[in-house]
């Protein structure tokens, strides 16, 4: 029987460490890499970066947007990508923070994270702010099929902060961020032993104390935190952005490694998985 998706996280995040390389095929960053902004050149692209990631990484990450601007071609781009990371053995987010509600919803778990569906990921980031009990039947569907699930928590943009720090009514002192980790703790089964298949976002940039997700909100939840490299934190402010919860995070770089360009990925890659090697995670 194939491991549940928490499991093999944790082992690709034992084997590899925390770093996440993000497949963000920017048009100027394709272009610098010499191909052209299409799907075409975003399929080489994406596949260049699976290349290079594979046996250094435990853990890839498509950004589903910069696939989508290119229509058809861009999709059948990204289905090209995703199948190349996940036979490479990586585990597989598919950045693509669908949320709605009832057959729309199913919808999208099923494109998503269905076995054999032609965008098939390992997991895939939510956004629950149309409720979070909107996401319930997708968080259970990932839970038995053996996939996972990253619900957005706490944005790095600044203007999401009035919301996701905004006390649940009828909850004490809860904030809507905290409220949302309580839930995907909840959808998990996460427990003191594991590593739960429902996990948060949580940007590296953001105050997560002022939005109520202390270390003990987070325990034992995947945490998928945007923001190391390009947009300010770095591998040595690991442990001092998420305390002891620090070994559950998935900790993706986009731009500060694909602007080494296609000859010197692979080495920016060891670069940084090196510098988060030199982290002590406790």
């Amino acid at each position: 029987m194939t491991a549940g998706f928490g499991a093999r996280l944790r082992t690709a995040l034992d084997t590899h460490g925390p770093l996440c390389v993000g497949i963000d095929p920017h048009v100027s960053l394709v272009e610098e890499w010499g191909f052209e902004a299409s799907g075409a050149g975003i399929r080489e692209f994406g596949l260049r970066v699976v290349e290079a990631s594979a046996g250094r990484v435990g853990v890839v990450k498509p950004q589903v947007a910069f696939f989508e601007r290119f229509g058809a071609a861009g999709f059948a781009a990204l289905e090209d990508v995703l199948r190349a990371a996940r036979d490479a053995g990586l585990v597989v987010i598919a950045d693509a923070k669908r949320g709605d509600i009832g057959s729309t919803m199913d919808g999208y778990a099923a494109a998503w994270l269905s076995a054999g569906s032609p965008l098939e990921a390992d997991a895939v980031t939510l956004n629950p702010y149309l409720g979070a009990d909107s996401l319930r039947d997708t968080l259970a569907s990932a839970v038995a099929t053996g996939k996972g699930a990253f619900v957005l928590a706490a944005t790095s943009n600044p203007e999401a902060h009035v919301l996701q720090s905004a006390s649940v009514h009828g909850a004490g002192a809860e904030t809507v961020a905290a409220r949302v980790a309580r839930e995907a703790a909840v959808a998990g089964g996460a427990s003191v032993d594991s590593l739960g298949p429902i996990g948060v976002v949580v940007g590296a940039t953001a105050d997560r104390e002022a939005v109520g997700l202390t270390d003990a909100a987070l325990e034992q939840l995947p945490i998928l935190a945007p923001g190391f490299g390009a947009q300010g934190a770095e591998p040595r402010d690991l442990r001092r952005l998420f305390g002891r919860v620090a070994r559950n995070v998935v900790a993706s770089e986009s731009r500060s490694i694909l602007s080494a360009g296609p000859d010197r990925l692979a080495a920016r890659i060891d670069e940084r998985a090196g510098l988060y090697a030199e982290v002590n995670l406790g």
